[in-house]
């Protein structure tokens, strides 16, 4: 029995599953969960006062800004509620840890070891220091998810200093030698190691991510001397309460690759049985004054109830007339690691993947290949060709996987699917105004 009940308030614009397990976990710690949704949020001044609906004595900050269309407001807005309630995972350092250059530069300024990094801002910087990383080197977008935007590249290759309208840097790639990929998620919430897997990176595929269908290993009770110290301070250099710290190994110790601020649960829990959202959801009850059952904590971590939680707010609305619309057919401009192309596309929801013309991809540098599982549903899961490229259309920019296929004589080379077009309305009498028979425009 808790001596007073503190609500925590969950700010999320988004539907991700540890989101929900936070609230579920504060409700199963016998506070009051308050999901702080773009449809159910309040901000005013009056009087000289700040006044939040709903109100909440403390907030649980898991905006995802890597993926916002735009993130300098997502972090004003958290930033204002800061100003007044405490808040897990301050705005300012949530921000500066998904800008993976202005991280390494905290983290090199504290001590902690990181690959060799470059960021060029023109493509003659960029070609000039190329040939410092080696025959091959990783090239990333500044800002970028789930392995999204991260190319493995051979110094011959012409890279610029952008990839769409998103920066990219050069880092030197670790332990190349290695036969297979290996790396280290370690999961820090408040100066802690709460769990820590090892990732190995699906057959055919050099990124080790789960959402790449990497595979897991515990390693929480394993892990190398150095690794906890290294984990919690990169943690500290960028000021976050709880994240997600990747390393990996190279000739004679362990580097920091990145600090996830919002990193996923899932494949942490399906490695180590054990989940961070009951430790999350502490830190922010303890910090607001209240109080929590060490046993019933303890009992939670070995749980992890991602299931929509009781404190959904009532008035969530489904995607309507505020949300973006797209037509049938729309101009798409579509970049990878040398050129970017205008081209006409195709919205195709049926789809999970956006699909790519082979030429096309090849066009723009999208590669190097690599093997992925199709979006067939059932038994029906082929391995397919797969590229990473950054797709814009009506003013908004994901990187995403795109199966790569023949579309030879196909008005539209690039057909959007649901990882594009989650967020938009489709209006299906809507077509774009122009030729639908220019396949590929400068």
């Amino acid at each position: 029995m808790v001596e007073h009940s503190v609500r925590v308030g969950v700010l999320s614009f988004h539907d991700s599953k540890e989101s929900k397990a936070i609230c579920n976990a504060v409700e199963e710690l016998g506070h009051e969960p308050v999901w702080l949704r773009e449809n159910n949020v309040l901000l005013r001044f009056t009087d000289g006062e700040f006044v939040l609906e709903p109100d909440v004595d403390v907030v649980i900050n898991r905006l995802l800004l890597s993926t916002a269309t735009q993130p300098v407001e997502a972090v004003g807005i958290a930033n204002a509620i800061a100003r007044f309630r405490p808040m897990v995972n301050d705005p300012d350092a949530a921000a500066l840890a998904s800008h993976k250059i202005a991280a390494a530069a905290a983290m090199v300024e504290a001590g902690v070891p990181i690959p060799e990094t470059a960021l060029g801002m023109g493509t003659t910087t960029v070609g000039r220091i190329s040939p410092v990383f080696g025959e091959e080197f990783v090239y990333k977008t500044i800002v970028g998810t789930h392995g999204g935007g991260a190319w493995k590249v051979h110094r011959n290759d012409l890279l610029t200093g952008t990839v769409g309208t998103r920066r990219a840097f050069l880092q030197e790639l670790v332990n190349a030698d290695r036969e297979g990929t290996r790396d280290l998620r370690v999961y820090v919430v408040d100066g802690s190691v709460v769990g820590a897997m090892y990732r190995y990176a699906d057959e055919d595929e050099w990124r080790t991510n789960v959402a790449r269908g990497g595979a897991v290993e515990d390693a929480t009770d394993a892990l190398p001397g150095a690794v906890p110290r290294i984990a919690t301070a990169a943690t500290s250099a960028v000021g976050l309460d709880c994240a997600g710290v990747d390393l990996i190994e190279g000739d004679d110790s362990w580097c920091v690759l990145e600090v996830n601020p919002t990193a996923g649960f899932r494949g942490l829990f399906r490695a180590t049985g054990r989940s961070p959202a009951p430790v999350i959801a502490a830190v922010a009850i303890e910090r607001a004054g209240g109080s929590v059952d060490d046993d019933l904590l303890e009992r939670l971590r070995a749980t992890l109830d991602d299931s929509v939680p009781s404190c959904v707010p009532s008035e969530v609305e489904p995607i309507g007339s505020d949300a973006p619309v797209v037509g049938l057919t729309e101009r798409v401009v579509v970049s990878g690691t040398t050129d970017t192309k205008s081209v006409v596309g195709r919205a195709e929801p049926i789809n999970a993947r956006t699909r790519i013309d082979l030429q096309l991809a090849a066009a723009i540098g999208a590669g190097p290949i690599q093997v992925g599982t199709t979006d067939s549903g059932g038994d029906d899961r082929r391995r397919r060709p797969v590229v990473d490229v950054v797709v814009s259309v009506g003013g908004t920019e994901r990187t995403v996987d795109a199966i790569v296929e023949d579309r030879a004589g196909d008005p539209h080379p690039i057909l959007l699917g649901r990882d594009v077009l989650a967020e938009f309305r489709i209006d299906v009498a809507s077509r774009y105004g122009g030729r639908l028979g220019d396949s590929l425009e400068e």
